[in-house]
């Protein structure tokens, strides 16, 4: 006598089939991280049964069963969490698991859900749902890291600091310009999370396994009571593509690339040797050995969980590489890394508004070195060129005069006298003495924040407009 196979998809073969080994089992079930689609699952289920009744392939009564059973599971899913009897790992998945409850609940009723549909275009479906939930989780994480990065502009932006290139000495900033800089890098992360999932605006349900149904089918009916577009044009190649994964992958990564990037910039920042920001101490770790040791590992893991966010998105787009355009059950992984991408960003985020909220700039330490590294050099090669020297020129008496103060012991520009100016202008083949004692209002590093004008600056007119944008954005979503 054979035995039933407990999987209602294996009917075709004798005995137990894949439910037979043990090993088996657990190796081709992704119940243990799908479940959190089960809400998605559910919604695409009863959008799908309404369709069915519409079109005349369930009865009222059926449809009517199929919405309370699917409504009592998912409170049931909501109380009791892991704990709900119904999730069993020979069913494989969450799709699985929720349709036999179903029919539990209902009977044959239940039954009749899965007509016109399969795991196939059911899973598709399901994901791209999670992704329209992750995406606006995102946000809200993004409106709290905005408004951190904001209250701490407002709070110590205006302190004079210097910029970096090649982490050498550039150019002198307000603080508030570096706090625009990361809001401006985290606005356009946000913004390619919502361009990519609009490239993916394609409803997969009714695509079937890969060729749709002989059914008649109502697709338009289903993706006006989705939020993920018209129905996608082509079955094989909705049911077999990732993109949607990838691309939602690929925006985490950038995020993720970000907040490394600017945990990097604070680490050296929370240094001794520039000790330009101090963290709250509920951020930072002693040391095991060490008694004075206040360490950035928050930052440090930021910057180093970056890398998982990465290895998810190559898993994936390696995942895809090789696959022909149906599905394979190679593309079950895609959950798994996708979530975990994505609980790795989510974390970060939060992490990195509760640190920005927290720090303080140290303007009495910035302010001891300020004028170190000739920071007002290029300022003072712009006087020159509103004085009519020509800016190679003005780069080439500048150069100089920073090499006569290296030589004489100075550590200032403004230490040397106008005479001294005019006479690097005249060995240069300067005419005239462009230089004056307004030069000296060009000089310094309060000077040239002072006087920066093109848009978009980082001083204090550019800072201050970008706040003020950036305040009247968070005023109007508030």
């Amino acid at each position: 006598m054979t035995t039933a196979t407990p999987k209602p998809w294996e009917h075709a073969k004798a005995g137990e089939g894949s439910a037979g080994d043990p090993l088996a089992v657990r190796f081709v079930e992704s119940l243990s991280y799908d479940r959190r689609l089960y809400r998605h699952d559910i919604a695409g289920s009863i959008v799908h049964a309404r369709m069915l009744c519409q079109q005349k392939l369930i009865s009222g009564d059926d449809l009517s069963r199929i919405e309370r059973g699917l409504e009592s599971i998912e409170a049931e899913i909501e109380s009791q969490g892991d704990d709900w009897p119904g999730w069993k790992i020979e069913l494989e998945d969450v799709h699985m698991c929720i349709e036999a409850a179903l029919i539990e609940k209902v009977g044959e009723a239940g039954r009749r859900l899965h007509t016109g549909r399969s795991r196939n275009d059911q899973v598709a479906l399901d994901l791209k749902l999670w992704i329209e939930d992750a995406a606006k989780e995102l946000d809200v994480r993004f409106e709290t890291l905005f408004r951190a990065f904001v209250e701490l502009a407002e709070r110590d932006g205006r302190i004079v600091m210097p910029s970096y290139t090649h982490l050498q000495r550039a150019q002198p900033i307000v603080a508030g310009a570096e706090m625009m800089a990361w809001l401006a890098a985290l606005d356009r992360a946000q913004q390619r999370v919502t361009a990519l999932r609009t490239v993916n605006r394609q409803n997969p349900l009714g695509s079937g396994a890969i060729a749709g149904s002989c059914l008649p089918l109502d697709r338009d009916a289903t993706a006006e009571r989705l939020p993920l577009g018209p129905p996608a044009s082509n079955s094989l190649d909705a049911t077999a593509s990732r993109d949607a994964a990838i691309d939602f992958a690929y925006a985490l990564s950038m995020i993720a690339m970000t907040l490394s990037r600017w945990a990097e910039q604070w680490i050296i920042y929370c240094t001794e040797e520039f000790g330009f920001l101090k963290l709250d101490d509920r951020y930072t770790t002693g040391s095991s050995m060490m008694p004075q040791k206040r360490n950035p590992d928050m930052l440090e893991l930021i910057r180093g969980r970056c890398g998982h966010v990465y290895g998810q998105l190559i898993a994936l787009l390696t995942m895809c590489k090789g696959l022909t355009i149906g599905y394979n059950r190679d593309l079950q992984e895609d959950k798994r890394y996708l979530f975990a991408a994505y609980d790795c960003v989510i974390d970060a985020m939060d992490m990195a508004a509760r640190i920005v909220s927290t720090a303080r700039f140290q303007p009495k330490r910035i302010a001891e070195r300020l004028d170190a590294g000739f920071l007002d050099a290029t300022g003072f090669a712009e006087f020159l060129v509103l004085k009519g020297v020509a800016f190679r020129t003005a780069h080439q008496v500048v150069g100089r005069l920073v090499c006569r103060c290296e030589a004489d012991g100075l550590t200032r520009l403004s230490q040397l006298t106008v005479k001294d100016f005019n006479q690097a202008c005249r060995a240069v083949g300067v005419h005239g003495d462009p230089c004056d004692e307004q030069v000296y209002h060009w000089l310094g590093a309060e000077n040239v924040v002072s006087r920066y004008q093109s848009p978009g600056n980082a001083g204090r007119s550019g800072f201050e407009k970008q706040l003020a944008g950036w305040r009247a954005r968070l005023e109007g979503e508030a």
